[in-house]
C-alpha cells in the first residue's frame, strides 16, 4: 500500500524532466488561476483541478505530460484523472517551484 501511495504521489524512479521537456512535455499547472498569475514555469499551461475532466482536449495524448501545483497533492490526483483517460505518459512533477529548478 505504502509503495502505491509514494506512486501516486509521484515518489519513485528518478524521472529526467529536463529530459522530458526537451523532447515535447507538456507542463499541464493545475492550481487555480489566481495563484498561476502569481507565479508559474515559463510554458506551463494552466488548467485548474476541478476543470482537468472537462478540458482534456487542451491536453495531447502523443506527448508526455508533467502535472505540477503547490505541493504535488493536486498534480497527483490530476496524474489519475489523465491516466484514467487514456493518457499513457503522465508524470507527477510535484510543486511547481521543485519542478522549475528540475528543468
Amino acid at each position: 500500500m505504502i509503495q502505491s501511495i509514494k506512486k501516486l504521489l509521484g515518489f519513485g524512479p528518478k524521472v529526467d524532466f529536463k529530459e522530458l521537456v526537451f523532447q515535447g512535455a507538456q507542463i499541464i499547472d493545475v492550481r487555480t488561476p489566481a495563484e498561476f498569475n502569481a507565479g508559474h514555469i515559463r510554458g506551463a499551461v494552466n488548467i485548474p483541478l476541478q476543470t482537468i475532466s472537462s478540458q482534456l482536449k487542451r491536453i495531447h495524448k502523443d506527448k508526455a505530460v508533467i502535472t505540477c501545483c503547490a505541493s504535488g497533492m493536486r498534480s497527483a490526483s490530476a496524474k489519475s484523472i489523465l491516466k484514467a483517460n487514456g493518457y499513457a505518459e503522465v508524470h507527477n512533477g510535484g510543486g511547481w517551484m521543485s519542478l522549475q529548478s528540475k528543468l
